[in-house]
């Protein structure tokens, strides 16, 4: 018997569409493991080889070795995500710490360069722990990702969406996930698993009928917020994106 691939997923609402096309096909889910986490825990695996694939923040990708992204789909954006924004009771001017989501480190890093390049502002940046949206409070805000965001939208009162301002500062998508290889894996494995993002993608109807969610417009969230197909142009935010982080960090 040939070895079950491991494919390690986020357990957000985003990643449902392409999570569906996977578990629609029965083909391909006798051929894998499937395994789902947030993401910064889905990138400490890959990162250790302990899976073969993840749907990984992509600030990571320049740290795994041999990383090939390998399939036509991603989490991303056009403009608004709504699922990943700094929140705060009073407006950014402001607030003098934010505090940064444990979960993801592409959106952390993303908010260090809006908040230097785009709005020229200078915070006091804190590791957050568990519990830490409880701590939003006078000119402490903090990076929300995920379901949680979409929580956090009915609860602070200013909320600064990453998604946006990134379009708004370099006038092209944003690329917050990927799914990523650490090897390299059978051609006709990758097109079925390729094939089966598409179809979820592709069938955004039968999706919502599996999913059970009132804290946002979910249909709206899926369509308009996100967009999953790995265009050219969302390439080209990645590859802008990956400079920017190096320069960061430099």
């Amino acid at each position: 018997m040939n070895k079950r691939i491991s494919v390690g997923a986020v357990s957000y609402l985003n990643t449902r569409p392409l999570l569906f096309g996977l578990k629609q096909s029965e083909a391909l889910m006798d051929r894998i493991t499937l395994i789902e986490d947030y993401p910064s825990k889905i990138a400490e695996k890959l990162l250790c080889n302990e899976i073969d694939i993840g749907l990984i923040p992509v600030a990571m990708i320049p740290k795994i070795q041999d990383a090939q992204i390998v399939t036509d789909y991603c989490i991303g954006t056009e403009n608004e995500v709504v699922s990943v924004a700094i929140f705060s009771e009073v407006p950014l001017v402001e607030v003098d710490t934010i505090l940064l989501d444990y979960q993801s480190r592409t959106s952390v890093n993303l908010a260090k360069i809006l908040l230097k390049e785009f709005w020229n502002k200078e915070v006091n940046f804190v590791e957050a722990t568990l519990d830490f949206r409880s701590k939003i409070k006078g000119t402490t805000a903090a990076v929300v990702i995920g379901d949680r965001a979409l929580e956090q939208i009915k609860l602070s009162e200013y909320m600064y969406d990453l998604g946006a301002a990134w379009k708004l500062h370099t006038g092209l998508p944003f690329v917050f996930a990927a799914w990523v290889a650490n090897k390299s894996l059978d051609e006709l494995f990758l097109e079925e698993f390729n094939a089966a993002n598409a179809f979820g993608v592709n069938h955004i109807k039968e999706v919502l009928t599996t999913v059970n969610y009132e804290g946002y417009d979910i249909e709206k969230y899926f369509t308009q917020n996100l967009s999953y197909t790995f265009t050219k142009e969302k390439r080209e935010g990645l590859k802008l994106f990956l400079n920017k982080l190096e320069q960061l960090k430099g």
